[in-house]
């Protein structure tokens, strides 16, 4: 009776918190679905039901597959660059500094993850300035020619991937930090004791100890990027000032079939895309967990 007078109690203590979540998270993803299956047209009274006709339409659309390649090479540049550079930084932050200033550097590191996405894109757009940018005058000493970062449309997707880097690097930083904390010494100490160097160490026992660390960094990473969308609007403007012409994304190319084109459905049947890619990428991740928990 005791039992099943808590679990009633816990039932009703959470049932408001799962009734907010369901409104606003479960509701919502319902909603695209049934709008990706109906032709929505913002201007127009009559919304008839077209089943797949929005994704069949998606499959030609030259517009949504050039959004989708360069999501994906953004996503996955990202991944590339973050994913290998948190685990060094972290690695040199826990073992190389173990002092009063370790706070400090984890503290400057994780900063651009906390910053306003615009704001930080104004600031590096200043940075890729082909005239008066300080990443040209860098280049400058080198002997390197000033370069279009952000009317060039290879340069410009570079220069996406460089900025959504620097702000994931932190959070990245962070996770692999508590995992490093969590390692037994005693691995590295029987390492050292055997003649293992630093770096062999690192390799033969960190790398492959941090690897649920390093899958969960990575899909996080990747989903975040998917859904790139503000680096874009800021940095990408095409030579005419219209925002994120020069790397078009999913995320954009969204928002305007839906308040451009005033194609609701379409644009819907687009976020069920992107909602599938993410959904993927986390089958992936469980998977991959599920089969090391398995080994072991």
């Amino acid at each position: 009776m005791l039992k099943r007078r808590r679990l009633i109690f816990s039932l009703l203590a959470i049932a408001p918190v799962i009734a907010i979540f369901g409104y606003v998270r479960i509701f919502p993803i319902g909603e695209i679905l049934r709008l990706s299956l109906h032709k929505w047209d913002i201007l127009s009274k009559n919304k008839p039901f077209i089943g797949l006709a929005n994704f069949q339409e998606l499959l030609g659309d030259r517009l949504f597959q050039e959004a989708l390649l360069n999501t994906s090479i953004i996503a996955f540049g990202v991944l590339l660059i973050t994913v290998p550079l948190a685990m060094i930084l972290a690695a040199l932050i826990f073992y190389r500094t173990r002092s009063r200033f370790a706070g400090f550097y984890e503290t400057t590191i994780f900063i651009p993850h906390v910053v306003s996405l615009v704001p930080a894109a104004m600031a590096w757009k200043w940075i890729f300035d082909a005239r008066l940018g300080p990443l040209n005058a860098l280049l400058s000493v080198f002997g390197i020619e000033p370069q279009a970062w952000l009317f060039d449309p290879t340069l410009s997707l570079i220069s996406v991937i460089i900025l959504c880097s620097w702000q994931a690097l932190g959070y990245a930083v962070l996770i692999y930090l508590v995992g490093f904390k969590n390692l037994s010494k005693s691995l590295y100490e029987a390492a050292k004791l055997d003649g293992a160097s630093g770096f062999q160490s690192f390799w033969h026992l960190s790398i492959p100890l941090l690897k649920p660390i390093t899958l969960y960094v990575g899909v996080a990473t990747l989903v975040s990027a998917f859904n790139v969308y503000a680096q874009v609007y800021v940095l990408a403007s095409d030579a005419q000032g219209a925002p994120g012409r020069q790397v078009r994304v999913i995320v954009l190319d969204m928002l305007e079939n839906t308040f451009r084109n005033y194609r609701v459905g379409y644009a819907a049947s687009e976020a069920v895309v992107l909602l599938v890619i993410v959904l993927i990428l986390t089958f992936i991740q469980f998977s991959l967990l599920r089969e090391k928990g398995a080994r072991k």
